[in-house]
């Protein structure tokens, strides 16, 4: 290579470097400075490189993910432009039946709008509610919930801290705290909660805002509908506020699914709001009560596990 030639990948470099300072905030040069350890780096007894310099508060992470190829395809897996789990058949079918029970109840109040049975501001405030609830339960179901990608490394306080960090016997790769791995959507996610049929997709950390307003919209809809039967049932005493009798076999089937809808969503409401203020999962919560831990921190139960196999170990030795 000529000396141009050299000069010029100098200028490419040191504008890209400029360029990547201005916009990320990152004060380094990656010629002089580490903000990285390097894992590919192969270190010896004697060869061990030094622990990269701690970030100060403005330099940022860069973001080199949404860089990289995907196609334009639906699936779990790391190459798929679209997030959508399409190997579980019954949550596929769970997922639709969802759309279906909230459109005929669309459909419903509408008809009862029609026949003036209720006022349209009612109906159309009901359909703003099961349009929302929709919207959210299409943004849970097409999120990613939070798949660990196949490049993940611990981060630079966990491999200070811990000797050891956990890997995921299904993807052969670093298992982050509170991550679990799905065996529906074959996949490592990040805070997961559960896997959820009716959304066809895990509840992790990705997609948990939108599944908790899918919950709210449907336990509101649901209340708001159950108020509008129960108020015709208990006070309509007049011919003008009486449903149609085609429609009253439609709204009984509908308050059946409203009961059944409003009962599950106020369960797993309190399920999600003890999860948000303890900060542990449904599968986490489950296996400390299975262990009967509950009332214990993971650095708790470490020490007693610690504590357990010392006295195994001593009294092996002793024998």
């Amino acid at each position: 290579m000529t000396s141009s030639a050299l000069l010029k990948a100098k200028e490419q470099a040191s504008y890209r470097q400029n360029f990547v300072q201005k916009a990320c905030g990152c004060r380094y040069r990656p010629d002089v400075e580490r903000l990285e350890y390097d894992y590919t780096k192969e270190e010896t007894v004697s060869r061990q490189q030094p622990l990269p310099r701690i970030r100060q508060r403005g330099e940022y992470y860069l973001d080199s993910f949404n860089g990289e190829s995907w196609a334009c395809a639906f699936g779990t897996n790391e190459e798929a432009g679209i997030w959508m789990n399409s190997g579980d058949q019954a949550g596929s079918v769970m997922a639709a039946l969802v759309w279906i029970l909230m459109t005929y109840s669309a459909v419903t109040v509408t008809l009862l709008t029609v026949t003036e049975g209720i006022s349209p501001i009612l109906g159309m405030i009901y359909t703003f509610l099961v349009t929302m609830a929709l919207a959210s339960h299409a943004k849970t179901s097409l999120t990613d919930p939070g798949s660990v990608p196949k490049c993940a490394v611990p981060m630079e306080s966990q491999r200070r801290d811990s000797t050891s960090h956990s890997m995921c016997g299904q993807c052969q790769t670093f298992k982050p705290p509170f991550s679990h791995h799905c065996r529906i959507c074959n996949r490592c996610v990040s805070r997961m909660d559960h896997h959820c049929p009716w959304m066809n997709n895990c509840v992790g950390a990705g997609n948990l805002k939108h599944f908790i307003l899918f919950l709210i919209y449907t336990w509101t809809s649901s209340a708001y509908a159950l108020t509008l039967f129960a108020w015709n049932y208990f006070f309509c005493a007049d011919d003008d506020c009486m449903f149609h009798p085609l429609v009253v076999h439609l709204v009984r089937i509908m308050t059946f699914l409203a009961v059944g809808a409003f009962l599950f969503t106020s369960s797993m409401l309190m399920n999600v709001t003890y999860g948000i203020m303890t900060g542990i999962g449904t599968i986490d919560r489950l296996k400390k009560k299975a262990t009967n831990t509950m009332g214990q921190s993971d650095e708790e139960r470490k020490l007693i596990i610690l504590s357990v196999e010392l006295i195994y170990l001593s009294l092996t030795i002793g024998n």
